[in-house]
């Protein structure tokens, strides 16, 4: 299994996640927060088109999230996942052919991935966080949510690769020149990780066999890459996990897992 980012963060965020199995290959996108013409540019970096996908999950429905997902199902005739809350948040416009709704808890089998949706503590209907497996590894991801809850640290655990979210330096945040109410939403417990919750999140969830955590979704005015990495890199302990961050313009090429 192999995943990789074409963005991350507020302008737009979309993940790749694929499976091989002998010639064939199975890829779901999770969210498209860019217009069509965008993401193709995105994808093609990738080495991939659109037609090369074989499902979209939409994590909720924040534009920077969900963006071209309708249009891309569309055009693409691709099956689109993603929550009824979620679906309810948009306006319920007219439903795609391949519209599938996902539940927690409930495994969603595409091609040699499964995906296991599970909720967070967001600001948005019904949202939902995908982990991923093709039956040797694991990747956990968790890109918007305010705060820990036991549930996303249960499905988190035993992943060889944690995708997780890094937005704010609390610090930064809040010498911002945000007003007091964005600041108010983006650290509370509905809003976005801070650097210091996610390490605590990674301390929870290492184990021996975690080998590659990115950190997520940076703000680009209330973070830095050395500041989300240097909390990531304080709880962890030995030699053989490999930290990266996620660039907010083009996010970061693929990433084996084994």
């Amino acid at each position: 299994m192999r995943f990789c980012s074409l963005g991350s963060g507020s302008s737009g965020n979309a993940t790749l996640v694929e499976a091989r199995s002998g010639a064939t290959a199975s890829r779901v996108l999770i969210d498209c927060g860019f217009s069509l013409r965008e993401l193709r540019m995105r994808l093609a970096r990738a080495g991939l088109t659109p037609d090369d996908l074989d499902a979209v999950f939409v994590t909720h429905e924040h534009g920077d999230h969900v963006g071209c997902a309708l249009s891309l199902a569309r055009r693409h005739r691709l099956p689109l996942w993603m929550s009824r809350g979620t679906w309810r948040a948009i306006g319920e416009p007219d439903a795609p052919d391949g519209l599938h709704f996902a539940r927690d808890g409930e495994a969603i089998t595409i091609g040699d991935l499964e995906l296991q949706p599970y909720t967070v503590p967001h600001d948005a209907r019904e949202p939902l966080q995908p982990c991923f497996s093709d039956g040797a590894v694991r990747l956990g991801v968790l890109t918007d949510a305010g705060s820990i809850t036991a549930h996303l640290l249960t499905q988190l655990q035993g992943c060889q690769a944690l995708l997780l979210e890094c937005n704010h330096d609390a610090g930064l945040l809040g010498a911002s020149r945000y007003p007091a109410s964005l600041k108010s939403r983006i650290g509370g417990r509905f809003g976005h990780l801070s650097n210091d919750t996610a390490a605590q999140i990674l301390a929870a969830c290492l184990h021996d066999g975690l080998r590659h955590v990115v950190a997520a979704h940076l703000s680009r005015e209330n973070n830095t890459p050395e500041l989300a990495l240097a909390a990531l890199a304080g709880v962890c302990r030995g030699d053989g996990l490999q930290l990266q961050a996620a660039g907010p313009a083009w996010g970061f090429d693929w990433i084996e897992l084994r």
